[in-house]
């Protein structure tokens, strides 16, 4: 699998960690950056990974900020994205298994590496399950007025 990476200063260490972690475990992985603690603004790297996946050059993204909120956000207002906000291998595991999620958000200032490394092994291992949710997914798909 390929996986794009994006992280803001905040998420900076966790997303280096994460990118070797994600090689060691035989992914290709894409880093948008940022590449430093320097200050930047979230959006910018969270959309800049989440085109990756739009563009099929990435089959997953993971983002990472302070929280994992404002990273997210940006990412899932993409349309085609599904962005999943999450601090526990559990919820990473229904995001692919039911909301066939293909970004992951991760807050670096709210999770320990060991246990973002746990929530990102779920995530890329999980597949999704289709079936009943695949309708439920096409729905998250239309715009609101079509709901």
């Amino acid at each position: 699998m390929r996986i794009a990476f994006g992280a803001d200063h905040a998420g900076y260490e966790l997303k280096e960690r994460l990118v070797e972690y994600v090689r060691s475990r035989g992914h290709e992985t894409i880093d948008v950056g940022t590449h430093s603690l320097d200050s930047v603004d979230y959006p910018s790297f969270g959309k800049a990974a989440a085109q990756r996946v739009l563009d099929g050059e990435a089959d997953l993204a993971v983002l990472v900020c302070g929280t994992g909120i404002g990273i997210g956000m940006s990412a899932g207002k993409m349309p085609g994205i599904r962005c999943a906000m999450v601090s526990e291998p559990y919820s990473a595991h229904l995001a692919r298994q039911h909301n066939d999620a293909n970004a992951l958000a991760l807050g670096a200032r709210v999770l320990g590496p060991g246990l973002a490394e746990m929530i990102v092994d779920e995530f890329l291992q999980t597949p999704f399950e289709g079936g009943r949710h695949a309708r439920r997914v096409g729905m998250i798909e239309q715009p609101a007025d079509e709901s």
